[in-house]
């Protein structure tokens, strides 16, 4: 008999690591059919997709945003409970969108699991009573998650980390800087802008206005702006303003791998640059209103995950207010002048991977469904 799974991402990250779970699904040899939200990684993997991550890859508590997600919202769950009729829903990431639909799934009955569990360790911690009440299984990527749940009386398995199995070997420096027509005798600093429009609004500017003067005070550094694939070029393009630096996309982790420094927004880029071992800062500003929300909710001090994970500063965070291009330049300037700071700061990214488990997470998470089913 056919098993029928529905997945919901919100944007590229999740669709990534969904596809992961499908191919893992597929490989277990049950009758298994998939539909889902998400992107070109899970479309690749001949899923069905009930709607992309168009409208979902903003923030904020605009009329219009608001708006959209309430009428994806509302025709998500009156398909799933009148029409496909799944076994079990497969939640990933994407907190504020996902846990606002698991109520109406758990009232329609439906069985929901949730894959990279909103971080409610940083922030919000009163969202386990909502997890504990509408999720059927916990399947949490952080070791000290698990315990956090179980404490709760909330169901929960500890799956590993997905980018310690998925992220791909570095790649080989010579052949990607030949390829793009990087002078391999120059350092590379990359920019990681972000993969949401209200991160490119916030960041861009200040981000190659930092490059352009590190050029300036250092003309040996060459230059690159990762492109994020779920963004559209008009829609890239129109943050860049012209800027002559080379825009490369859909090659983050290969970009990452080979950059000399990395000028980064938070997120999961982060944790992947840490595993690569590639020195970093982090800059981050939102508008000033989510921000003072956010200093509201949040439960740590800490922003970017590899300092999270070893409960210390190993990758300076420049924050809102503290976003200038002074900053950015001077921090970039250690990263890779300061030899020894350097070293340091090398030494401590290696901590990173061995914090985090060596299970191939994607497999954990399907055995863990065709168990359930």
């Amino acid at each position: 008999m056919v098993k029928r799974i529905f997945i919901v991402t919100g944007e590229h990250s999740g669709d990534m690591h969904a596809a992961k779970v499908v191919e893992n699904l597929r490989n277990s040899g049950m009758d298994i059919e998939v539909e889902a939200i998400g992107g070109e990684a899970l479309a690749s993997q001949g899923v069905k997709l009930f709607a992309t991550h168009d409208k979902m890859s903003a923030m904020g508590l605009t009329p219009k945003i608001i708006l959209d997600h309430l009428l994806l919202g509302k025709r998500l769950v009156d398909y799933l409970e009148k029409e496909y009729k799944p076994d079990l829903v497969l939640l990933i990431d994407y907190g504020a969108f996902n846990l606002n639909i698991a109520k109406f799934l758990h009232h329609a009955g439906i069985k929901v699991f949730y894959y990279i569990p909103p971080q409610v360790w940083a922030s919000r911690k009163w969202r386990l009573n909502t997890i504990k009440k509408y999720i059927d299984k916990v399947l949490c990527i952080f070791p000290f998650e698990k315990k956090m749940y179980e404490e709760k009386g909330i169901s929960v398995e500890y799956c590993g980390h997905p980018l310690v199995s998925q992220l791909p070997a570095k790649a080989d420096r010579k052949a990607f800087f030949e390829r793009h027509g990087f002078d391999p005798a120059k350092k590379l600093v990359s920019i990681f802008p972000g993969s949401r429009t209200f991160e490119l609004k916030q960041l861009m500017d200040v981000f190659v206005a930092s490059a352009k003067e590190l050029q300036r005070l250092h003309p040996d550094l060459q230059f690159c702006i990762s492109h994020a694939p779920n963004l559209k070029d008009e829609v890239y393009n129109k943050y860049l303003h012209g800027t002559e630096f080379k825009v490369i996309k859909g090659e983050n982790q290969q970009l990452l791998s080979v950059s000399d420094a990395l000028i980064l927004a938070s997120g999961t880029v982060a944790l992947e640059a840490a595993i690569y071992q590639t020195p970093m800062l982090i800059a981050y500003r939102g508008p000033w209103f989510f921000y003072l929300v956010y200093l509201l909710v949040r439960c740590i001090k800490r922003v970017s995950l590899p300092n999270i994970i070893v409960d210390k500063e190993i990758v300076r965070e420049i924050i809102q207010g503290k976003v200038s291009v002074h900053n950015i330049v001077a921090e970039t300037e250690k990263l890779l002048y300061d030899n020894e700071y350097r070293t340091n700061h090398i030494n401590d990214l290696e901590k990173i991977k061995s914090q985090l488990s060596e299970k191939i997470s994607s497999e954990e998470v399907a055995k863990i469904i065709i168990k359930n089913l």
